[in-house]
Order: structure tokens, then C-alpha cells, then sequence
């Protein structure tokens, strides 16, 4: 980029970002104008320019870099532009609320310029412990900080062991067998769910008999969709309880 465009462009920066509380995180290039200028596609061509390592061709001189800082510090920030913007406009409405936002309750189909703010403020709760640490100075200086219910939620909804395939055809197929042993044929309506019990240890260390819900027909219905990847063992098992297609 000449020396000529980017002055040109930085005067046309400083322009966008007073008008959005110092923010230089403009929308996508082709939706992103200010005076007629294409600001948006002068911005994403110097973060190209920012993450070419010093000292090669193409990379962004210092001086531009601090240029831009001087106006926007997060203008390239190390986590996605797409983070930047949503935090841009959800600054922006707190800075024209006088900091009386309550994001608590803000409900999660929210929509303000364009940005889904209510699911974006949500999930930023919900992961704080996955967000960078500037990011979280970031949140808490406009007021959002992390759900303690939601985080602890999902950790614990994480740490549960992940079923795999091969198991998970085990149970649909256990419940299949139930569900044809009770009903005497294997034609399993669409939204059906099968009571299923497992053997669980309590709290206290002790077995107990827990009983859920399996969405057999779904599954079923599932099998068939991709029964070109199911083994020739599967499709056998399928067979012996009487599902044609298998």
C-alpha cells in the first residue's frame, strides 16, 4: 500500500472510529464505507499486512502499526475481527446508556446493529474460561462478566465421557430389540423415545438403576440416512430385528 493511501485511509479511520467509540472494527469489507471511502477494505488489507512476519515483504511497517494503535489499540486484534466487532457494538450501546446496561437479563434473541448481541453476550459468559485475558478486560470494563452456574454447567457437561459411535450403535440397537420384543414388529415411529435403564454409581459410590429416554426413532431413522457407512455387521444386527432396508 502506497504512503499516499494510507494516509488517506487513516484520515478516513479516525473519521469511523470517532463516530463508534474509538473502534476501528468495521464491518465486512464490502459493507464498510465512510464519505463514499471503502474503509473496511483499506482496514482488512493492513491486518493481512499485520500478520506477515517482520522483516518480509508485504509486512506492515512499524510505524503504520503504531499509527493505527494510536487510534484503535484492538484494530488487529489475536483473536477473531469477528469477536472485535460484537464487543464494538455492545461498547458502543453502553457508552450511549451511560453504563446502565444490565446484561444479566438481556434476552438472548437481542439484535442491536446488525450484531446477534443477545446470543453473543451469552456464549461470552458461558466461556469465560476460554476467552484470553485481555478479552476479559475487556467485558468486565463495560460491565459483562461470567455466568458462575453456566461456566460450572458446561464444564460439567464437557467432562462427561464422550460416547462413541460404536457404543452408541450398541444402545440403539438394545433399544431396538426392546422396543420389537414388546411391540412385535420394528416399525418405530419418528418421534418416539424408548425408556432404557443403565446402572449408574450414586454419589456415595453405591450402583443404582437409572432409566432415560432414547430417541430411537430418531436414531433409527438416522441409520438409514448413512447406512452406506454402516459395516456389513451392523446392517446383520439391523436385519435380525427386522428392519427391511438394512
Amino acid at each position: 500500500m502506497s504512503d499516499a493511501r494510507f494516509e488517506a485511509g487513516l484520515d478516513w479511520a479516525r473519521v469511523w472510529a470517532k463516530g463508534r467509540g474509538g473502534s476501528l472494527a468495521a464491518p465486512a469489507p464490502a459493507r464498510a464505507s465512510v464519505g463514499g471511502y471503502a474503509i473496511g477494505t483499506w482496514l482488512s488489507e493492513l491486518r493481512a499486512s499485520a500478520q506477515v512476519p517482520a522483516g518480509e515483504q508485504g509486512a506492515l511497517a512499524p510505524e503504520r502499526r503504531r499509527a493505527l494503535e494510536e487510534i484503535d489499540p484492538w484494530w488487529c486484534p489475536t483473536w477473531p475481527i469477528t469477536w472485535q466487532r460484537a464487543y464494538a457494538t455492545a461498547r458502543l450501546w453502553w457508552l450511549e446508556s451511560d453504563g446502565l446496561v444490565d446484561w444479566t437479563v438481556l434476552p438472548v434473541d437481542t439484535v442491536h446493529e446488525g450484531e446477534q448481541l443477545g446470543r453473543w453476550v451469552q456464549a461470552q459468559r458461558v466461556g469465560w474460561p476460554g476467552l484470553e485475558e485481555d478479552q476479559r478486560d475487556l467485558l468486565t470494563a463495560i460491565g459483562i462478566e461470567a455466568d458462575p452456574e453456566l461456566v460450572a454447567a458446561k464444564a460439567a457437561a464437557e467432562a462427561k465421557p464422550k460416547v462413541s459411535r460404536t457404543d452408541r450403535f450398541a444402545q440403539g440397537l438394545a433399544a431396538l430389540a426392546q422396543f420389537v420384543e414388546r411391540e412385535r414388529h420394528p416399525r418405530v415411529p419418528r418421534p418416539h423415545k424408548e425408556p432404557v435403564e443403565a446402572v449408574e454409581a450414586g454419589s456415595g459410590g453405591e450402583e443404582q438403576v437409572v432409566v432415560s429416554q432414547f430417541a430411537l426413532g430418531t436414531w433409527l431413522n438416522n441409520q438409514k440416512a448413512r447406512r452406506s457407512k454402516l459395516t456389513p455387521g451392523q446392517l446383520a444386527q439391523l436385519a435380525e430385528h427386522g428392519v427391511e432396508w438394512a
